[in-house]
């Protein structure tokens, strides 16, 4: 194909996106008042859950299908461009410090490597191989997961990355923000959440952005919620990486039990600084040792472990 028609088809692309339509409600956004754009704005942004609703089965398979592989010791692993992939970056940073993951089980790639995640790599998005390499580097093989996040759905980038894990035996989930008939690509779970026309056209870093940093938010915190890394709705695995964090751990000991300051921080030393141990200590009346036992026993999960007792 030569490059005039190659651009051209990606023209006609573009022109059926419904990302990339206008947007009826805001043809007007350039004369309106700096209140009238942040209402307009939030008007749109209040359509997003509603579409996310629509998907809730979808993204449950999804939920089940990552805590499976995690006790597996697969990985999940973002695949994307632009505001796409540094927001499958962002959710995999944010892992290990909520909780207590390890670096490795949650993993973001960006084409353009780390440099765009700050500044725009143009052109790295558009061809397939760089995706496929990026695989080929991670080492990637069942039971790993790989998503593509998408708002266009077609970034070559993204399909090369799925094309490549899907050879390999990889169960593969695609996230975008146009509705399914506009997707021209295979994959075992589709999330789509049609958002419709941007305020700004085409920009995708508003609504769509928005859509996938709360399914991202759904597929991880529920992934982990099934691995015991929550106790009742608060996060009991957290790693004590700062001062903050270490005194958020000793507060959640002293929200579900009755001790004071100076007992909680006692606690989490004897326990090396691990929540869940010290918090079924407490709780179990219990030492350290049988603490770590009972919750290997039981997966992790704190609620199992005392109910053993």
């Amino acid at each position: 194909m030569s490059s005039d028609a190659g651009k051209q088809k990606l023209f006609k692309q573009l022109e059926k996106l419904s990302t990339e339509e206008r947007n009826a409600n805001t043809k007007e956004v350039d004369l309106a008042s700096s209140l009238e754009i942040a209402t307009l704005i939030n008007n749109e942004d209040r359509s997003v859950a509603f579409k996310i609703q629509e998907k809730l089965d979808e993204i449950a398979a999804v939920i089940d299908l990552l805590a499976d592989a995690f006790q597996m010791g697969g990985r999940l692993l973002y695949f994307g461009a632009g505001t796409s992939g540094r927001l499958g970056v962002l959710d995999a940073a944010e892992c290990p410090p909520t909780f207590g993951t390890s670096p490795e089980q949650v993993q973001g790639f960006i084409a353009g490597g780390n440099e765009a995640m700050f500044v725009a790599q143009e052109g790295a998005e558009d061809f397939e191989e760089n995706g496929a390499q990026d695989i080929e580097k991670a080492k990637v093989a069942p039971p790993d997961i790989v998503c593509g996040l998408a708002a266009s759905g077609r970034t070559p980038y993204v399909h090369g990355a799925i094309k490549e894990a899907a050879s390999r035996g990889c169960q593969t989930i695609l996230v975008t923000t146009v509705p399914a008939d506009q997707i021209d690509l295979k994959v075992d779970h589709l999330i789509d959440i049609p958002v419709g026309p941007e305020v700004v056209m085409g920009s995708t870093r508003m609504k769509s952005g928005t859509a996938q940093k709360m399914v991202l938010n759904m597929f991880t915190t529920g992934a982990m919620i099934r691995q015991g890394k929550v106790y009742e709705n608060v996060m009991v695995d957290l790693m004590l990486t700062n001062k903050k964090l270490v005194e958020r751990a000793k507060r959640i000991l002293m929200i579900f039990t009755d001790i004071d300051y100076d007992r909680a921080s006692e606690l989490l030393n004897e326990a090396e600084g691990h929540v869940k141990t010290a918090l079924l200590m407490e709780l179990g009346n219990i030492n350290c040792e049988t603490s770590r036992s009972l919750l290997k026993k039981h997966n992790g999960f704190v609620r199992k472990a005392l109910l053993s007792l």
